[in-house]
């Protein structure tokens, strides 16, 4: 039997006069023929036949599957997947794949059931397997489209819920039982099959949201990040995405935030890797509950005002067997090079995206979370590894490129084209890069293309500076300033990430110094220092309470903190810092502009004290920073004018020593002030 064109044998022949099945696990074969049951003559080698003296069509006839489902012939149909697909798909230009490719429910011919796709270009042969046939991996063997390198096969009766996989036979002899790459959803791990799902069910009620959604550049964009497995749990166990939604809503809404960003909820097999090690680009993670579920949560969030975003991995992937590593027994979505293919320090694969079709994967990837689920934006992650050759590699673990350079010339291509695609189809999403090493252009549209970056740099300064001892800070005062130096080149968010509290970097309170009291304290100003700081804003869920072990996965959040006065403190100071954000428009107006932000010099790095303005809006705000533990008093600012007292960090509400100005003394070029020990004043002017 040719195994590439299985249906040029199989199926209905002789103008409707002949039934060729195969069928090689059995020693006859039964079917029903108008409506009569009739036994079909074997041939050898699997194949039966049964002949009829008058032509019959592709509904005249059923057969039965190996668990017993009764439904018509498989190999009686005409290919789902049309040469036009296929010749766009290998272009790297099917920008709707995602509807096409992978297991999908359909009506085809007017018959209902599920149609099959999956690339795999240098396989012998594929075929389908799942409950409907046991598992038999040579039962069902699928059609090559053309030389597009995709297998087809429509199976009539199969419905959602049915479990799958592609049985890949390989050049080399061997069999590969792989998941659907581009699979809705797949099973709950440890099991890894994959599962025909409907993502057409869920009724949007988020127009408004979605008409009114602006990429907040000019606007107040306050990001809470959280991982939805441990923010909370229900008896240690996850909950499910419809029940964390009222929860999650009132929470930030509570707290000032304006967006949510989910660590990975795609399909992942392990929970230590948080959703980071991906195997299903196309899936939405089943330990949280369906996919309509999830479409659920977004849509009550936007209902709700709170936008979501999603951490999005296109940088790397594992080498799970199941998953696509080696998919069809060559190295088909990575490079076989190790040193192109192989991340040492993760212990993953990298995408060779020089493959048109792995291309279209990748974006197609994003398009369809951004379209099928209504995703306000995407963070793209380990942006520096896409770009750069030897990303965290030693000097033998990477190739140059063919100018004999670093950088990755296929990846920062891919990256070009995933921005302009998804600007071009989704104007007002974002798209947010995880970029470490200063590539230039990042938020330049005609270079990268991204509209915000992650300010890395911002976070590994500041964190040094306040995790250095009180008497020493004088010493890296420049880790306060230096990000306004390069600030401009790009546009920014300030993270307070995942990655800076786990890993042995313990959490944001338990790296400030000193007494309970000051540690308190310099987080309420490192809080602080963010939200007036030029540049949108991010923290990771667990900042908020104070958190004194640093973040663990397996552990909900643990808020009886909140029955503690000083835990009380930061999350009360923390909600009021997010408000004043978000009604004072100098804080968020001009964050890419000059114009919106003038430092207030000299800088004291005696007193340690740092002041500057912020404008926009038609406001301007003077912030004043004072990264010591003792009282200054009668301080001298040198701005002229009759500013008034508006925020304090130190306010005893937030268990600060509650030292107000509530009069401003004026003098000739300037006022004087009495700073708070480990505070941040904001003056209206």
């Amino acid at each position: 039997m040719e195994r590439t064109n299985p249906h040029s044998r199989l199926g209905l022949h002789d103008d409707g006069k002949r039934i060729t099945l195969y069928a090689p696990e059995k020693e006859e074969v039964w079917l029903e023929v108008l409506g009569e049951k009739v036994q079909a003559n074997s041939l050898g080698g699997g194949l039966f036949e049964y002949r009829l003296d008058c032509p019959i069509t592709i509904k005249d006839y059923r057969i039965t599957h190996p668990k017993g489902l009764v439904a018509y012939d498989p190999y009686a149909f005409l290919p789902t997947f049309s040469n036009e697909d296929a010749l766009l798909f290998n272009q790297g230009k099917h920008w709707k794949i995602a509807d096409v490719m992978g297991g999908r429910l359909c009506t085809h011919q007017e018959v209902q059931g599920v149609k099959f796709s999956v690339w795999a270009p240098h396989a012998k042969w594929v075929s389908l397997v799942g409950d409907f046939n046991h598992w038999e991996t040579e039962k069902n063997p699928m059609r090559m489209i053309g030389s597009s390198g995709i297998w087809e096969l429509f199976v009539p009766g199969l419905e959602e819920g049915e479990r799958y996989k592609f049985a890949i036979h390989t050049s080399e002899g061997h069999l590969r039982l792989k998941a659907d790459p581009y699979a809705y959803q797949g099973e709950m791990r440890p099991s890894t099959a994959s599962v025909v799902t409907r993502i057409d069910l869920h009724e949007w009620k988020d127009n408004h949201w979605m008409e009114k959604r602006k990429r907040c550049l000019h606007k107040p964009l306050n990001i809470y990040k959280l991982h939805i497995g441990c923010w909370k749990t229900r008896g240690g166990e996850f909950m499910n995405y419809r029940e964390l939604a009222p929860l999650i809503v009132k929470y930030v809404k509570e707290m000032g935030f304006t967006h949510i960003e989910l660590l990975p909820v795609m399909g992942h097999p392990l929970d230590e890797s948080w959703g980071y090690q991906v195997t299903g680009y196309y899936a939405i993670s089943r330990r949280y509950g369906t996919v309509e579920d999830f479409q659920w949560f977004v849509d009550y969030l936007h209902q709700n005002d709170v936008g979501v975003i999603f951490d999005w991995v296109p940088g790397h992937f594992p080498t799970d067997d199941h998953s696509i590593a080696q998919f069809d027994g060559t190295y088909l979505y990575e490079h076989e090079d190790p040193r192109l293919g192989y991340h040492p320090k993760w212990d993953t694969l990298i995408f060779n995206y020089g493959k048109p079709e792995v291309l279209n994967f990748l974006i197609g990837s994003a398009l369809f979370y951004l379209d099928k689920m209504h995703l306000d934006g995407l963070r793209v992650d380990a942006v520096s590894s896409i770009i750069y050759l030897d990303f965290e590699r030693e000097a033998h673990q990477w190739k140059p490129n063919v100018e004999g350079g670093n950088e990755n010339i296929e990846g920062i291509t891919f990256l070009k084209e995933l921005n302009k695609k998804v600007h071009e189809t989704f104007p007002t999403a974002l798209m947010m890069a995880e970029e470490s090493h200063a590539y230039p252009g990042v938020t330049d549209p005609n270079r990268l293309g991204f509209d915000l970056r992650w300010d890395l740099g911002w976070s590994v300064d500041i964190l040094k500076f306040f995790e250095t001892e009180h008497s020493y800070r004088n010493h890296v005062f420049k880790s306060l300033t230096h990000e306004m130096t390069y600030y401009y080149s790009e546009k920014h968010i300030l993270p307070l990430s995942h990655d800076d509290v786990t890993h042995g970097r313990k959490s944001l309170l338990s790296k400030m110094p000193g007494s309970e009291w000051e540690q308190f304290a310099n987080l309420r100003l490192l809080l602080s220092y963010m939200m007036t700081h030029p540049g949108k804003k991010l923290l990771f869920m667990g900042g908020e309470l104070g958190q004194k072990e640093e973040w663990n996965c397996n552990e909900m959040l643990p808020w009886d903190l909140l029955t503690i006065p000083y835990h009380q403190g930061i999350y009360h100071c923390l909600a009021a810092l997010n408000h004043f954000y978000l009604s004072h428009p100098a804080l968020y107006v001009d964050d890419f502009s000059p114009d919106g932000f003038e430092w207030i010099e000299p800088f004291d790095e005696k007193k340690l004290v740092l002041s500057y303005l912020r404008k926009g809006g038609g406001e301007t705000l003077l912030c004043i920073h004072h990264f010591y533990p003792e009282v200054l008093e009668g301080y001298f600012i040198p701005f002229e004018g009759k500013p008034k007292e508006i925020f304090s960090t130190d306010s005893k509400e937030y268990q600060g020593s509650g030292i107000i100005n509530s009069e401003i003394n004026a003098e000739k070029g300037g006022i004087k002030l009495t700073l708070p020990p480990l505070a941040t004043l904001i003056l209206s002017v």
